[in-house]
């Protein structure tokens, strides 16, 4: 007997020959021959779905990773996993991305499976994918949607999402009428893919890329392209020979390659929620990352692609400019080039290949001439924030790096929904607006909700940025001087909980302080008679969340999953 194809991981009756005549027989029912049956198993974990927007194109996609499969003389067996739509889940996608992870790795596992061709793309899908993977244990490679198309509006290009939280800004100001806005929002996203800016999607695709944990070249390459239906069939032949020979997640995603995505993450102007996903999928693995770990890189790679909310183009113009292959190379001397890759190489073997840079385009700067000397991303410590915080200095004011204010405090999502428009709202440019219990377990799931919207009678006055500090994160595509992951979060004790409003708050991005500027006596004063934390859910998954999750700075995974750590990257 082998443990290979149609024979691995027989169900037990108790009686293997049983098993394996009854698992045959079923799989003729679907029309397969002793020749098929015979083959490598490639299982396609396709997360299409009607409720993601994102995925639209998976049928199609998946269709053509068959289609290396069979060239390869693999068998491809396509299978349903969780599926996460952004904008379609309640309270949050990230509640639920653990869940898929635990879905992905289950049924990876459980099923007859040589080799896994995982399909994803929206925000938090790749994510829980790589976690599963990494897990499960079984050659794996990631193949993405792809980032959407441009739209246009009034003869101005259009990008999901970054433009339209910009032009929903200038809606709430006065700035652009009631069917001005909805002839935006028929323009915004007007085909299949991701969104087509350096958001979570854009950003987690590019780190995929950098792990080695899909083919190269695949990060960018837009979802409606039919570069993207070829690199679906190339992932699909190399499934067939990672059956066979590997490599499998561990011997890809090791230390060094963690610390190659964390430094093309800084240099691409990446999404603050990376952090936070790349710290899970490491833990998953036995490498923890610290908070510092981010800072130290960021301090030493510049940001070096032009794309919104950093810069000015999108996902199809760093396509057209070559794609993060141009990225990987000018940032060449700093990568760990011996790490391996699921084509069998390394990536100094992948970017030895001829490399000319395009003199021609604008979207990916040399090293040498960067768009900013320091990375796109700053992690802060203080008072508020003793195991860390994010800010995207890349997005931000620079005018508001250095600043003190006044505290405008929001206890929690429904009070910011119901006081943020009040025209009696006390609240001025200078003052700086606080969201509390929005974090991994007090929201919970940790929601976008950290892009607080300007007030908006301060809208109407022009005002387009003010400093947002909260425990809950912000989309990729978003922008702003705004600090994120407050960790430890209010729900858990954080001293975020007892801030009032009224109190000062200096940020400091120089000194990578975020200080509550009250004394030491009447926060001893106020932790004495703070609220007493919620009972837990009775039942079901989000009990589970509850009692399991972990704070943003162990990447907001559920503490049995995560096993002994090996490794620390500081």
């Amino acid at each position: 007997m082998t443990d290979r194809g149609i024979e691995r991981g027989l169900t037990q009756y108790g009686d293997r020959g049983f098993s394996r005549y009854l698992r045959t027989a079923f799989a003729k029912s679907m029309g397969y021959s002793d020749a098929e049956l015979a083959k490598p198993i490639v299982g396609i974990a396709n997360t299409y779905s009607e409720f993601n927007n994102c995925h639209r194109g998976l049928k199609e996609l998946g269709e053509a990773v068959k289609r290396g499969v069979w060239q390869a003389g693999g068998l491809p067996l396509e299978f349903p996993t969780i599926s996460l739509g952004e904008p379609y889940l309640h309270p949050t996608s990230m509640l639920f991305r653990n869940l898929m992870a635990m879905d992905t790795e289950e049924m990876i596992r459980a099923q007859p499976i040589d080799a896994v061709v995982l399909m994803g793309g929206c925000d938090k899908t790749v994510p829980a994918q790589l976690m599963g993977a990494a897990s499960a244990g079984i050659p794996a490679s990631l193949l993405v949607a792809g980032p959407m198309m441009t739209g246009s509006f009034d003869g101005e290009r259009l990008g999901a999402c970054t433009d339209c939280r910009r032009l929903w800004g200038e809606y709430r100001g006065g700035r652009i009428d009631e069917p001005g806005i909805r002839r935006i929002e028929s323009s915004l996203a007007t085909t299949s893919g991701t969104c087509m800016v350096m958001g979570t999607a854009s950003t987690m695709a590019c780190l995929t890329e950098t792990l080695g944990m899909m083919l190269p070249g695949g990060a960018a390459i837009p979802a409606v392209h039919a570069d993207r239906l070829r690199h679906a069939e190339a992932t699909g032949r190399n499934a067939v020979a990672m059956a066979a020979q590997g490599p499998t997640p561990e011997g890809v995603m090791t230390a060094g390659a963690f610390e190659n995505a964390a430094r093309v993450l800084l240099a691409i102007g990446g999404s603050t929620n990376a952090v936070i996903h790349l710290t899970a999928v490491a833990g998953r693995l036995g490498v923890a990352i610290e908070p510092g770990f981010f800072d130290r890189l960021s301090e030493e790679t510049p940001l070096l692609v032009n794309l919104k909310p950093s810069g000015i183009h999108y996902m199809e113009d760093l396509h057209n400019a070559g794609g993060l292959p141009v990225v990987l190379q000018e940032l060449k001397p700093k990568l760990h080039l011996d790490c391996m890759t699921v084509t069998g190489r390394t990536l100094g073997e992948v970017l030895g290949e001829p490399y000319t840079y395009p003199e021609w385009q604008d979207v990916v700067a040399r090293v040498s001439a960067p768009l900013q000397e320091k990375g796109g991303l700053v992690v802060l410590g203080g008072n508020l924030c003793p195991d860390g915080a994010v800010l995207k200095r890349s997005a931000a004011t620079p005018e508001l790096m250095q600043h003190e204010g006044r505290a405008v405090v929001f206890r929690n999502l429904e009070e910011l929904a119901d006081r943020i428009d009040d025209p009696q709202l006390d609240v001025t440019p200078e003052d700086v607006l606080v969201l509390k219990n929005a974090g991994p377990r007090g929201a919970p799931g940790m929601p976008e909700s950290g892009y607080l919207p300007i007030p908006k009678k301060l809208a109407k006055q022009g005002v387009k940025d003010m400093v947002r500090i909260s425990d809950a994160r912000m989309s990729g595509t978003a922008f702003g001087t705004i600090v994120l992951h407050i960790d430890p979060e209010a729900a858990v004790g954080g001293l975020l909980g007892v801030v009032e409003s009224g109190d000062r708050i200096r940020l400091d991005v120089a000194g990578r302080k975020l200080e509550l500027l009250v004394d030491d006596a009447e926060l001893l004063r106020r932790r004495a008679n703070r609220d007493a934390a919620p009972p837990p859910p009775v039942r079901g998954y989000l009990r589970l969340h509850q009692e399991q999750v972990q704070q943003a700075h162990l990447g907001c995974d559920l503490a049995f999953l995560r096993p002994e750590i090996k490794q620390t990257l500081r």
